[in-house]
């Protein structure tokens, strides 16, 4: 019989009124900056394979985002239809900016994913350079600090694996990072319910149970590739292994066949990774149709509306486990989990590769967790954008 974690608590009925009121509630506390910080530019500059966003105050202030891989053809949108909307504002307004940019133009009639992955973007920067201004950490705007380390699990993103294969990976990743946790894909990806390789489904969940034992924390994602009748199959093996979370069973977009596999499991699901719309997460809060939240700090936004839905989820006792895509964006997400009192209990590893570098003091992962770092703004040192080799994408200015 299927024992769930102690990590995870029954769920506390909430209403759509009261998450309404948590969605519409401030994020960003900016009572420390006395005067207004107001915009001159953006600059969009790329360093090898990566790019970062530079804002710049009228008074000489500037921050620094890193931005995703995906800014080399999504940046239209963030040169067009966001940052022209940003110049001569006062940065401190953040919030109501951005609201402001989603309805101007009618460019709600363009969100999606693109759209807020360049929202994010825009909005770290931003939150950069007013930290900078104060001399504080990204965190403090956010209010209290609830940790400074978080446990980590890894994972290993293969499908076209053996279960042999898979688990060797994952052990010599175990071994190299001292996590007591792991990850590993089921099923195709949006496959219609056909497996990546004939059995590995059901051939991974037994044997990494056997290998790494009956305490070790164990993870499984579906990638939507599964309909509700599958997701419930599958997830009765998921179960019979005693996993600790089942991740995204069904297809993003569907609702539906996510709250009637979450209904008739008692494993908790895990949903959210590629949703954009905060109504929407509160539809599945307010129905039950996922027991773990995991908003993506580039996908949903950034930390705004990420911080938005961890309210969410804690008024119903729902823990946040994010999603990670990946790249330098990766690094915020240690701060989101820092400033939410219902961080889940183990992260994604994602290796920090590139960010490492630029942080003082580093990102080691030690006896399976990482430490959150300080600083002032995000803590990056990104001297290397003022180099020879980096290159001006675009700049937008008056």
């Amino acid at each position: 019989m299927y024992k769930i974690h102690s990590d995870f608590k029954p769920h506390r009925p909430v209403t759509f009124a009261q998450l309404q009121e948590l969605m519409d509630r401030p994020v960003v506390n900016t009572a420390l900056i006395y005067r207004p910080v107001i915009i001159d530019s953006f600059t969009l500059i790329q360093h090898g394979k990566d790019f970062f966003l530079r804002v710049r105050g009228k008074n000489g202030e500037t921050g620094t985002a890193p931005c995703s891989s995906q800014a080399d053809y999504f940046y239209p949108i963030l040169q067009k239809k966001i940052l022209p909307n940003l110049l001569n504002k006062d940065a401190r307004d953040i919030e109501k900016l951005f609201h402001e940019i989603f309805v101007n133009d009618l460019n709600y009639k363009i969100q999606g994913l693109a759209w807020w992955c360049c929202i994010a973007w825009a909005e770290s920067a931003l939150l950069d350079m007013l930290a900078r201004y104060a001399d504080i950490n990204v965190t403090e705007l956010f209010g209290k600090r609830y940790r400074d380390e978080l446990e980590m699990y890894v994972a290993s993103g293969n499908r076209h694996t053996t279960p042999e294969e898979e688990v060797d990976i994952l052990q010599q990743r175990v071994s190299e990072t001292g996590v007591r946790a792991i990850k590993f894909k089921l099923g195709g990806r949006m496959s219609r319910n056909a497996d990546s390789l004939a059995g590995r489904t059901e051939g991974i969940l037994r044997l990494a149970r056997k290998h790494f034992g009956d305490d070790f924390i164990i993870h499984a994602d579906g990638n939507g590739s599964f309909d509700a009748a599958k997701a419930i199959e599958v997830g009765k093996i998921v179960e019979s292994i005693n996993a600790y979370f089942y991740e995204e069973p069904c297809p993003f977009d569907d609702l539906w066949d996510t709250k009637a596999a979450a209904d008739a499991l008692d494993i908790p699901l895990a949903f959210g990774e590629q949703e954009t719309s905060l109504r929407r997460f509160a539809w599945i809060v307010e129905n039950d149709a996922a027991q773990v939240l995991q908003p993506d700090i580039q996908y949903t936004g950034g930390f705004i509306q990420c911080i938005k839905v961890a309210r969410m989820a804690e008024a119903a006792g729902k823990p946040v486990t994010p999603h990670v895509s990946g790249g330098f964006p990766s690094y915020n997400t240690l701060f989101f989990l820092s400033v939410i009192p219902n961080a889940g209990h183990y992260h994604e590893y994602k290796h920090y590769k590139g960010i490492a570098d630029c942080v003082p003091r580093g990102l080691a992962v030690k006896d399976g967790r990482v430490r959150i770092p300080g600083g002032k703004g995000l803590g990056l040192d990104l001297g290397f954008l003022d180099k020879s080799d980096a290159q001006l994408i675009f700049e937008v200015k008056e």
